[in-house]
């Protein structure tokens, strides 16, 4: 298929989509870089109460983030928020972030990809954790493949203590 033809059509019906764990939170697939020219991929996250994703970088993808659900924290760089429902936030590759569940109900919210391609360190990670017991070696290795990094964050200890959370291991 040539750039400048439209992607095929795609229909992803309400409850659609692989759902699993990814440690804290959960994914559910929409949109694969397949059905956009690469452009970009569409997943759905599932936060737990308590749920904290662990700081981390993207060297090759922005996230736009849509809160569905409940409330969500965000902290990218030196910038923090908690969204509800309907809220909307863009984390820029090259910057420290990490997201919370920052109420007392689930909360749920899309994630939008851009450029295409990290989704499929999603699945990857699915599959290993559906498979058993995490191993920091393969997840390290996956992560390196997908130019994500993870990092320390000295602001950590203080979200975690004022929103209740699991932190991570």
């Amino acid at each position: 298929m040539e750039q400048d033809e439209a992607p095929r059509l795609t229909v992803v019906e309400p409850g659609q989509g692989r759902e699993a764990p990814l440690g804290t939170i959960g994914v559910v697939f929409k949109l694969f870089g397949a059905d956009t020219h690469e452009q970009l991929s569409i997943v759905e996250h599932p936060f737990p109460v308590g749920a904290l994703v662990p700081p981390h970088i993207h060297t090759r993808e922005d996230e736009y983030s849509i809160v569905l659900e409940g409330e969500i924290g965000f902290r990218s760089g030196e910038r923090q928020a908690v969204l509800g429902a309907g809220g909307y936030i863009t984390k820029p590759r090259n910057e420290l972030h990490t997201m919370w569940n920052a109420g007392k109900v689930a909360a749920r919210m899309i994630e939008i990809i851009s450029p295409a391609g990290f989704e499929h360190f999603f699945w990857g990670l699915a599959d290993h954790l559906e498979a058993g017991p995490p191993d920091a070696e393969l997840i390290e290795k996956l992560a390196a493949d997908f130019g994500l990094q993870f990092a320390e964050a000295p602001w950590l200890p203080d979200i975690i203590s004022r929103y209740n959370l699991t932190p991570p291991r």
